[in-house]
């Protein structure tokens, strides 16, 4: 995760006074995180760069209205508006891809096995049709939820940014996600051929209780 520029501040100042390469080492510096969340929200590489193109014209025209907070957030909420805006024009379905999925709850154990290079052939090819089962169990879920497990599991903001970022209370956030990872394992219920064995037990278990 990119970490906050030493002189962000002063850089956001100077963007302000309408100092374009100011916003530019900005916009260089969060562009790459930016187009994850653009691209996970459209699925589509062109629709993401437009939306990523849109977000920063716009982050650039309203910087003046930026008053705190992390600027990270400010330009998150932005591209997640703007890849909304491009959905809304009829471009693409809301989809999610999973290479970098990861958890920090417990609901859902961090998948790192599904990208196992060690894997054989057979293996393989389970992993990919776990992804896609787990990408389907994820765009099935209900737009808040699913924004929830993009910026928290996949992106690893916190709580506090995510909740910036949807302009809800933390604890909206936490809600929203707990609901979202358990919807996630439930439907994973019907696919327990597919996880390991380790994963299927904890699934069996927590059926128990």
């Amino acid at each position: 995760m990119k970490k906050i520029l030493d002189n962000e501040t002063l850089l956001i100042e100077t963007a302000q006074r309408g100092d374009m390469e100011a916003f530019n080492t900005l916009a260089l510096h969060y562009q790459d995180m930016l187009y994850r969340i653009a691209l996970r929200i459209v699925n589509d590489e062109f629709t993401a760069e437009d939306a990523l193109q849109n977000a920063l014209l716009q982050a650039y025209s309203n910087i003046r209205s930026f008053r705190g907070g992390t600027f990270k957030s400010w330009l998150a909420r932005v591209t997640v508006n703007a890849s909304y805006d491009e959905l809304r024009r009829g471009r693409r379905h809301i989809s999610l891809p999973l290479e970098q999925f990861t958890n920090d709850g417990e609901e859902i154990e961090s998948p790192e096995w599904m990208r196992d290079q060690s894997a054989g052939p057979e293996e393989r090819a389970e992993s990919s049709e776990l992804q896609r089962v787990v990408q389907q169990c994820i765009k099935s879920l209900v737009p808040d939820y699913r924004l929830m497990v993009i910026l928290v599991d996949i992106e690893g903001l916190s709580y506090e940014e995510a909740a910036r970022i949807a302009r809800v209370p933390v604890g909206t956030v936490k809600s929203r996600l707990a609901r979202a990872r358990m919807q996630i394992r439930n439907k994973l219920r019907a696919f327990q051929g597919l996880l390991p064995a380790a994963y299927q037990f904890d699934l069996m278990v927590s059926a128990t209780v």
